[in-house]
């Protein structure tokens, strides 16, 4: 070894803790980032923050990247998303075909992982991934066009005509799990040419496989669909809040009502009621949603559904408590909870003033048309005012405001994709 590598070799490994804290807080962070992107108190302009710090530790991994990989290699053999990511964010920038083939067998290996080795490629910019995105459509094993999907998804990049021939292979139909993702990536990016794709998913006898070519199908415009959801969206199951989410969007309103009626029979179900009644955007609910905000576990969630139909910011109208209630006798104990739960749903929605909201919307309802769907106080129907609004929530609101206006636009827009709230904005 020269003297001159002797030195380099050394003056690495002083400085290796430091790569061992970049490696630590680009995983940390990103674990921050991936609870943030669906967070009622995050917007763009919070989430190109979090971006850009995550960013810095990346790049900070980079000044040397043998050192770098030998960290994260090790992290890697636990197998979780967060490591993942940052192995792979730094395989793919470092160009070394053993990294990244060494992360794409451990992203792979289990959904659970593969969400962070997704997340890495959808991260980076396009001349460093598109080349392994076409090799893995291109591949035999079906796992790798699987995760090349659903990197094209989480881009909003279309695979074209090999997502065609795709769902041409007969292996790749008996691959269940490949199958779903291919109808999903139909409908997420409008692809009107694969309709009958759709039709022969919808008769699969697969579960996910008919869910997914239905929701497609319906984004695509076929809204009639919509009642072969039922079963998704009034009973548990994996699909059932996206079940919902389209659905009491796209039903007339009697079905609707009669959805949430049938939603509301079991006792356990009152906070899906609640959703549902904001997806539907019904003005004439709202007497009903200051009656839950009473209820000290829904309230918080209510007065994010009164806000979601009106477009009435309860922050920025003072319509919040001051003082935060004392819910203990009320919510579980914090004892009894696993510690490694995820936030809240509510943690970070404000506690609303219910006396306050009733007088404001006993003062201002009469401006909210009956029969009518409201998202963001607006009404929602095709023409230009809609989809500026529609694109204004998008821009400037808050994550899940920002996720919903995506669906709400997709829907109105026959030509528009379905747009990702989860993004990151990407330079090349």
């Amino acid at each position: 070894m020269t003297t001159e590598a002797a030195f380099s070799r050394n003056l690495v490994g002083l400085y290796g803790h430091i790569h061992e804290r970049y490696a630590d807080d680009a995983t940390f962070l990103w674990l921050l980032r991936d609870l943030a992107v669906n967070q009622p108190h995050y917007n763009v302009a919070d989430l190109a923050e979090l971006d850009c710090r995550i960013d810095a530790q990346l790049d900070g991994l980079m000044t040397a990247p043998e050192e770098s990989w030998a960290i994260c290699a090790d992290a890697l053999e636990f197998l979780q998303p967060d490591a993942v990511f940052t192995a792979a964010v730094l395989a793919f920038r470092s160009l070394d075909i053993r990294y990244i083939q060494q992360v794409v067998e451990a992203g792979i290996s289990s959904e659970h992982s593969l969400r962070g080795l997704v997340a890495a490629m959808a991260w980076l910019p396009g001349r460093l991934v598109h080349s392994w995105i076409k090799k893995f459509l291109t591949s035999k094993d079906l796992n790798h066009k699987y995760l090349a999907l659903a990197v094209c998804s989480a881009r909003r990049e279309d695979p074209r005509e090999f997502l065609t021939a795709i769902l041409q292979r007969e292996d790749c139909l008996a691959h269940s799990r490949l199958y779903a993702r291919a109808l999903r990536l139909i409908g997420e990016l409008k692809r009107f040419d694969l309709l009958h794709a759709l039709r022969t998913g919808m008769t699969s006898g697969d579960k996910d496989a008919v869910f997914w070519a239905t929701w497609s199908a319906i984004l695509l415009g076929d809204k009639s669909l919509a009642t072969n959801l039922q079963i998704y969206a009034l009973n548990t199951n994996p699909h059932q809040i996206r079940a919902m989410a389209l659905c009491f969007r796209v039903l007339p309103q009697e079905i609707a009502r009669s959805w949430i009626t049938l939603l509301a029979k079991t006792s356990s179900n009152s906070r899906l009621v609640i959703t549902a009644t904001a997806y539907l955007g019904d003005p004439q609910a709202i007497n009903w949603l200051i009656a839950q905000m009473r209820i000290p576990t829904l309230t918080r969630l209510a007065g994010e559904a009164f806000t979601t139909i009106t477009g009435i910011d309860l922050q920025e109208h003072k319509l919040m408590l001051e003082e935060l209630p004392d819910l203990d006798a009320q919510l579980p104990d914090d004892g009894a909870q696993n510690e490694e739960i995820d936030l809240s749903d509510d943690e970070y929605l404000p506690f609303p003033d219910v006396n306050k909201i009733a007088a404001i919307w006993q003062k201002y309802q009469q401006r909210y048309a009956p029969a009518q769907r409201y998202f963001m106080g607006q009404i929602v129907s095709p023409g230009i005012s809609a989809s500026e609004h529609l694109r204004n929530v998008f821009a400037n609101g808050q994550q899940r405001q920002r996720q919903m206006a995506a669906l709400e636009l997709a829907l109105l827009e026959p030509a528009q994709f379905l747009l990702n709230h989860a993004a990151k904005e990407i330079t090349e």
